[in-house]
């Protein structure tokens, strides 16, 4: 029986890769399932993360759990791909040599041809969605060549390489047909989109070929780098009713001393100018970033300004993660993490403690407000949904009570807002 489960780990762009592994495989003649319990295929893939400390725990753990299933008969054979393999592949191998075979974030096809699967360039535009059918992301590029000092993805993805523009336009028309209403475009840098195909940033001109997609709703901004923003994109933002209101642009700090050592490229003044063109083009923007503390060399001092950044700025969304060495960096090479652990933590709870009462202030003014929102499910006696300022699964949601009128998962409406929490809202269809 050719089944096959797929166990994808990490984040946004990883699943996309298990999904056009997973195109792939179907088209090989494989049933093919996705992080299932449920069903009874021999075969188990697991796409690793491998970025920080804890998402590579995890995926030990996960492996370990697999090679336990194999062991007990569960399961024949057990193949790991992805950013863990693509760094510790030698390593693994010793470890866990239970494992049938290891292939990298990079190499991932070798696996297409182990499982005597079908490649070919008419597949690359192919999915097998895992996500709810009305959302999918779109990778636009791999890789990064902005080396910060804390990031192991240039180690682990290599250089950025673009997505030929007419690739993804077919990849994201056939979206679309398979009923795909909100594309999220993802990369590890949205914004360099193009340098190394077309000599210049060509993400605004994506965009709105994006946004001229029958059927297409949402256009949806993540991960933009703050230095050398395009300012044709901050336009197209701006003019295209297609593209929400949001954009994710982690600034990871705003010292200019913790700028320079975690090698950002731009410095505080470029950044509160950058957010100011955008607010300026967009007033209605809501902008999220992620913020990192606890980099060494952090001082109170540098810490106060990101605090006092945090106030100023108002960010509608914000992430904050305590710094972890990553082997291979610029930090773990030349600098030493001297800020202890309980400061780090105790950092990041402050950092959110400020966030958790800007988002009660910013959620209590949307109250009357109507706005669209697209449903995303039904738990319990509620429906959720969401708006053009939040992206799906990071970010919050507007719970409609269930009684009385029937929405559909996927479908959008016009919603009244009644009542706001510190992370949620609370809403009635029109």
């Amino acid at each position: 029986m050719k089944k096959i489960n797929v166990i994808t780990l990490g984040c946004s762009k990883n699943t996309v890769d298990s999904e056009h592994l997973m195109a792939r495989l179907a088209a090989a003649g494989y049933t093919v399932a996705h992080d299932s319990d449920r069903t009874d295929a021999r075969t188990v893939v697991i796409n690793t993360c491998g970025f920080i400390g804890d998402a590579k725990q995890e995926s030990i753990e996960m492996i370990l759990r697999a090679v336990g299933a194999k062991r007990a008969g569960r399961i024949d054979r057990l193949f790991v791909i992805g950013c863990l393999s693509e760094r510790y592949a030698d390593e693994l191998r010793t470890e866990i040599p239970e494992v049938d075979d290891y292939f990298g974030a990079r190499s991932w096809e070798g696996i297409v041809r182990t499982l005597g699967g079908v490649e070919g360039e008419a597949l690359n535009t192919e999915r097998h969605l895992t996500t709810p059918k009305h959302y999918a992301y779109l990778k636009i590029s791999e890789g990064c060549n902005w080396m910060c000092g804390y990031c192991a993805i240039p180690l682990i993805r290599g250089r950025h390489v673009s997505v030929p523009m007419e690739e993804l336009e077919e990849e994201a028309r056939k979206l679309a047909a398979a009923g795909v209403k909100e594309l999220i475009v993802i990369a590890q840098d949205t914004t360099y989109y193009g340098i190394d195909l077309y000599g210049r940033r060509m993400l605004a001109e994506l965009l709105r070929r994006l946004c001229r997609i029958d059927g297409i709703v949402w256009v949806r901004l993540h991960y933009a780098y703050p230095a050398a923003f395009p300012d044709d994109v901050i336009e197209a933002m701006a003019a295209e009713p297609k593209i929400c209101k949001y954009l994710d642009i982690p600034f990871q700090h705003i010292s200019d001393a913790q700028l320079a050592a975690m090698l950002r490229r731009h410095t505080k003044a470029e950044a509160l100018a950058l957010i100011g063109r955008l607010r300026g083009a967009i007033p209605d923007l809501a902008l999220r970033t992620t913020l990192l503390v606890g980099y060494p060399g952090e001082t109170e001092a540098d810490f106060a300004e990101l605090c006092d950044f945090v106030r100023t700025v108002r960010f509608e969304r914000l992430g904050v993660f305590a710094y972890s060495e990553e082997e291979g960096t610029h930090s773990a090479l030349r600098l030493r993490d001297d800020v202890p652990e309980e400061v780090k933590q105790a950092r990041v709870e402050r950092i959110m403690a400020l966030q958790r009462d800007i988002a009660a202030s910013l959620n209590a003014a949307r109250v009357g407000r109507t706005e669209r929102v697209v449903i995303d499910s039904r738990q319990g006696d509620f429906y959720v949904g969401r708006s053009q300022y939040d992206s799906p699964e990071v970010d919050q949601e507007i719970l409609i009570l269930a009684a009385g009128r029937r929405l559909l998962r996927g479908h959008f409406y016009d919603v009244r807002i009644t009542d706001a929490a510190d992370y949620d809202l609370y809403g009635r269809a029109e």
